[in-house]
């Protein structure tokens, strides 16, 4: 009657030495460089320990209907060539004849409807009279700005637009997005509001706190801040007499890559994976190493296979 197999399983064969032998000094030779190797591998190949790491984030964004307009008008103006308003009742007073208050009216429109909005849609109508022709334009919009995903990161932030042209114009049009730029990454949980103080000092009555160039200057020694990108200003010549001077500012709030310094876990998770992936590729080779080395008795060994009832016995070599 012709036999086949119905079942099968390995047998287990030990190798056993003193604990002086060369192959246990061998073993742990070879069990040093299976785990060290792969550490100094992974480590050795940079980016071992995750430095810094980033995520996207839609931020909320609302604009606080802070403004403050400076109009630069042609050399025949008599009033030393500009025109100033602002949402600032300390700067409104210190402009004297400068001063023209404009008609403004903003529009906050969320397009996919996920509670965060979307674009801001900004309009001024700055009144002049026939002989006044504007030839540029230095504008501050600030807003709030939140992230959540992480930590949780609040500021009062702006957008500043500076535009001139050598002809008069009528009105400007901008189409662009409020980026955030980061100096320094954020951190990866908690509560930072370093920078949640206003742009302007609107409770100061000295001109230089709200001289362009002073806010500027101090806005940009912040590590984190927002600009105006790709504005593309378009400027429509051509205004009929007594028609006001027209600003049209489209501006998105789009997604952000945030960067941020990882916590303890992530670095180890980071760190991890680098060093298992190496890992078994040295374990798949020194096993087989291994196996060869006592199989063949490189080293001297007392083979050991365990019996049908788990009772080990020698083998005798020839």
């Amino acid at each position: 009657m012709a036999l086949h197999e119905l079942f099968s399983h390995p047998v287990e064969r030990g190798y056993r030495a003193g604990l002086c032998s060369k192959a246990a000094l061998f073993l742990l030779l070879a069990t040093a460089l299976t785990y060290i190797p792969p550490l100094l591998v992974a480590f050795r190949s940079h980016g071992f320990w995750l430095k810094r790491s980033s995520y996207e984030e839609q931020p909320t964004v609302r604009f606080q209907h802070q403004v403050l307009l400076v109009a630069l008008l042609g050399p025949e103006h008599a009033h030393g060539g500009f025109l100033a308003w602002s949402t600032f009742p300390a700067f409104n007073r210190l402009q004297g004849d400068h001063l023209r208050v404009p008609l403004v009216s903003t529009r906050e429109e969320d397009r996919n409807q996920d509670g965060k909005m979307d674009v801001l849609h900004f309009k001024l109508e700055l009144p002049l009279r026939s002989t006044e022709h504007v030839l540029g334009v230095q504008l501050i919009l600030t807003f709030s700005y939140q992230l959540h995903r992480m930590s949780t990161f609040m500021m009062q932030s702006m957008a500043f637009l500076q535009a001139s042209f050598a002809v008069p114009g009528s009105q400007l049009y901008v189409n662009g997005d409020l980026r955030l730029q980061q100096r320094q990454p954020l951190s990866y949980r908690g509560l930072d509001v370093r920078y949640n103080v206003s742009v302007i000092n609107s409770s100061s009555p000295f001109a230089r706190d709200y001289d362009l160039t002073h806010i500027v200057a101090a806005y940009q020694e912040r590590n984190v801040t927002t600009i105006l990108t790709n504005p593309n200003p378009i400027w429509l010549v051509g205004r009929a007499a007594e028609a006001p001077f027209v600003i049209n500012a489209v501006i998105r709030y789009p997604v952000e890559v945030i960067s941020y310094l990882p916590g303890f876990w992530e670095m180890i998770k980071f760190a991890w994976v680098q060093y298992v992936s190496i890992l078994l590729i040295f374990l798949w080779v020194f096993e087989r190493i291994k196996r060869f080395v006592f199989q063949n008795q490189v080293v001297t060994t007392v083979p050991v296979t365990a019996g049908s009832q788990g009772e080990p016995y020698k083998e005798h070599l020839s």
